[in-house]
């Protein structure tokens, strides 16, 4: 049945921090509307508007769809050349900062789009390390980017966030990761006391 109406999981599954039997309701229903059809166009945008500058195959791999290059040549789009030479498109008036500006620590939850919306995922992972897929609720355990590149994982296990880089981290980033840590505790369980362990590769 999953297969041919859209459904959507809702509480008390669907939520953070919470686990039991799925509950499932038809999208439309839970929404209060009815669903409309997405055009290419704006699928193409939103992609970009989330992961711009990237290539048509990164559109493609993302969304699914195949022959896009036409669609992107005929949007307003602004063009850039990759390190590789290949064509980057990204939005008119999307922010570009500049190649120097630091990027802090971010941790992501299970199955992140940004780890997995590329066809060139050398943007963000060092190495061609595989993307982890592990069960669970999108609570539990995760991936943390340091300057915008993948550098480790994260699980919460025995009233602890635990954190796991691949390589040891320098002393700035090492503090901007714990700190990110105990901002993250307080999004899971803002009344419950987690203690953080920062494993040594």
């Amino acid at each position: 049945m999953t297969h041919h109406i859209a459904l959507c999981q809702v509480p008390p599954r669907g939520v953070w921090g919470k686990n039991g039997p799925a509950a499932w309701a038809p999208v439309e229903s839970w929404l209060g509307a009815p669903l409309r059809s997405v055009p290419v166009d704006a699928l193409v945008l939103r992609y970009l508007g989330a992961f711009g500058p990237a290539q048509v195959a990164d559109v493609q791999m993302w969304s699914g769809l195949t022959r896009l290059s036409e669609v992107v040549e005929r949007l307003p789009l602004r063009t850039f050349q990759g390190p590789d030479g290949r064509t980057l498109y990204d939005l008119p008036e999307a922010p570009r900062p500049s190649e120097n500006t630091p990027a802090p620590p971010r941790f992501l939850p299970e199955y992140d789009n940004l780890l997995l919306s590329h066809k060139d995922r050398s943007r963000v992972i060092l190495g061609d390390r595989p993307v982890p897929l592990p069960s669970g609720n999108g609570a539990s355990s995760g991936t943390f980017l340091v300057d915008g590149m993948w550098q480790g994982t994260w699980q919460v296990r025995d009233r602890s966030l635990r954190v796991q880089p691949f390589t040891r981290l320098c002393r700035e980033d090492r503090d901007a990761v714990l700190a990110e840590a105990e901002r993250l505790c307080a999004f899971l369980a803002p009344r419950t006391t987690h203690g953080i362990v920062l494993e040594e590769p």
